[in-house]
């Protein structure tokens, strides 16, 4: 398929809706189809195509997204950058609700999700830094402009859901030195470094997890109405980072994570 977008915006919880005027493909992949069909417009002059990780409607579990069809997909497309906003909770009181992190690592604690495209042979990416490095730099940068006050590091600890954690999880993951905990950021975070692709996320902090307050803990209503009072913010955020990043994918970790290996079937797009 020809190129018809050079970056792709992954939309979260609450993050449903992106381009205004847009064309919407329905798409298959080996691994079955995304999770909507995509819809591929314009933004700040750049051909971006946005998909809502869950489905419109919030119709997808976490651990129900079909991740490798998702970035499998995008990568068809011609998408080489792919922004990845998020819901996540805080494992530290400094960071509050309504606080924008872009993460540098992450820690998987799920436990039943495909997280590799390779099932032949020795394929080893390597994701020391799981994140796009100029990526993030953009994302910080933009966000200062924007008027966030960006935490420009943390790490991400994904668990698997549905539910949240208990208080000891919670505890646990912080006294790790873990900063914040969502669900849907691995694997979709290492398949794209399989498909060298330029990852880049944006967690907005909806709740302060279990371990680290007082009461009945977290609840989805919770989490969605701080994600639908920060959504306008965030969309304007993504189109700006969108303006602020290179026409073509950096020369960097994530364009060459594949160099040299032996890969059991032709990349797409």
């Amino acid at each position: 398929m020809a190129s018809v977008a050079g970056i792709g915006v992954i939309g979260g919880s609450g993050f449903y809706e992106f381009l205004d005027a847009a064309e919407e493909i329905t798409m298959d992949t080996p691994y079955g189809p995304p999770s909507d069909p995509i819809t591929v417009g314009e933004v700040a002059g750049r051909r971006v195509a946005f998909l809502p990780r869950h489905g419109r409607g919030h119709r997808l579990p976490p651990h129900r997204i079909p991740y490798q069809a998702n970035l499998w997909a995008l990568r068809s497309l011609g998408v080489r950058q792919v922004i990845a906003p998020s819901a996540v909770g805080s494992l530290t009181a400094s960071f509050g609700p309504g606080t924008l992190v872009v993460p540098d690592q992450l820690v998987d604690r799920t436990r039943n999700r495909t997280q590799t495209y390779f099932n032949e042979g020795g394929v080893h990416v390597t994701f020391a830094d799981p994140y796009c490095a100029s990526g993030r730099d953009a994302a910080i940068a933009a966000a200062g402009r924007a008027g966030w006050a960006p935490v420009p590091s943390g790490t991400l600890v994904v668990i698997e859901g549905q539910r949240f954690s208990t208080r000891a999880e919670s505890r646990w993951f912080a006294a790790q030195g873990w900063t914040l905990v969502g669900m849907t950021g691995h694997p979709e975070a290492v398949l794209a470094r399989e498909l060298a692709l330029c990852y880049i996320p944006l967690a907005l902090v909806t709740d302060l997890d279990a371990g680290i307050e007082a009461g009945a803990g977290v609840t989805q209503a919770e989490v969605f109405e701080v994600f639908a009072a920060n959504v306008a913010r965030l969309r304007d955020l993504v189109a700006a980072l969108i303006a602020a990043l290179p026409a073509a994918q950096p020369d960097d970790v994530c364009a060459r994570a594949l160099d040299g290996l032996p890969l059991p079937f032709e990349l797409p797009g």
